[in-house]
């Protein structure tokens, strides 16, 4: 099992940009998939991107396509969410999430992460 820990949220204001950081521990960092997600009050957690072990491969919702990019360190153990030019729709906490896996997938099903962290909040005012 590897533990996560998010930082990076905030309250910004519309267009603007914000990195969202996610340190894992305990675990070979190289041997996961990473996603973050996010959920916004009285909905359900949403699949926002997707990253493969080595980071070679991405994956994304169509709301953020273009506006954000996710990104790792295997050598810092760490995940990233670039986020630019917000919307006071990307209002959410945001979850980074993490599969062990031995293949080269990305992952877009919640349920298919078994690792997640306690979540950073996001608020971008319009």
């Amino acid at each position: 099992q590897v533990h996560l820990v998010e930082s990076g949220g905030g309250l910004v204001r519309a267009g603007d940009s914000l990195r969202l950081s996610c340190a894992a521990s305990g675990g070979t960092f190289s041997s996961y998939a990473m996603g973050w997600f996010r959920q916004a009050p009285g909905k359900e957690r949403d699949f926002v991107a997707g990253l493969n072990r080595w980071g070679g491969t991405t994956t994304y919702a169509d709301s953020v396509k273009g506006r954000f990019t996710i990104s790792r360190d295997n050598a810092k153990n760490t995940v990233y969410l670039q986020m630019s030019s917000l919307k006071a729709e990307d209002t959410a906490v945001y979850y980074c999430a993490a599969r062990e896996t031995s293949t080269t997938t990305t992952f877009r099903s919640n349920a298919l992460y078994d690792n997640w962290g306690q979540g950073t909040q996001v608020t971008v005012s319009s």
